[in-house]
């Protein structure tokens, strides 16, 4: 029986189905080059735009459920994507890195060297991949974290390594 040919991560494939446009970041993903990088550029774009607009950010209950829902949506719209591509975990899906990207910027001064340093410390945690991150990482690779949750919380977790490297720094630099 022959295999069937797994589809093409591109445009016609995003525009098939909102799942998709989200999990590829609304086309931020499609970079032939460091998708991930690209999606937590547009994460950060966002976040400024939307934290302008309507400062749910600022309110941690508001942030909370941002959050919550985001998390979510991405379980859902990785976990089809990813399903559909037959990779579990596809460079071009960053709905989790665009989220995660929030979650950093949320607890930083909104000074623009804050926020790079925040976005730069997220992106060297989710690639370089310490420890805990590195074990989530491979229980998605392996299969027994999948249909989104695992693409989404590994990400998270390196959101969260980047914030206590950047607390670190912030009360180094205070004291």
């Amino acid at each position: 029986m022959p295999a069937t040919a797994r589809p093409a991560a591109d445009w016609r494939f995003m525009l098939a189905s909102v799942w998709h446009v989200i999990a590829f970041g609304f086309g931020s993903g499609l970079a032939r080059k460091a998708p991930g990088t690209w999606g937590s550029m547009f994460g950060w774009f966002t976040f400024v735009v939307i934290d302008r607009a309507l400062p749910v950010f600022a309110d941690g209950r508001w942030f909370a459920l941002t959050v919550l829902a985001g998390f979510a949506l991405g379980v859902a719209a990785c976990g089809i994507t990813g399903r559909r591509l037959g990779v579990s975990d596809h460079g071009a899906m960053v709905w989790d890195e665009i989220l995660a990207v929030w979650c950093v910027l949320a607890f930083l001064p909104t000074r623009f060297w804050w926020q790079a340093a925040g976005v730069a410390a997220f992106r060297l945690f989710d690639i370089w991949k310490p420890g805990p991150i590195r074990a989530l990482d491979r229980r998605i690779k392996g299969g027994t974290l999948v249909n989104g949750f695992g693409v989404m919380i590994d990400d998270l977790l390196a959101a969260a390594f980047a914030l206590l490297l950047l607390a670190i720094a912030r009360r180094l630099l205070s004291a």
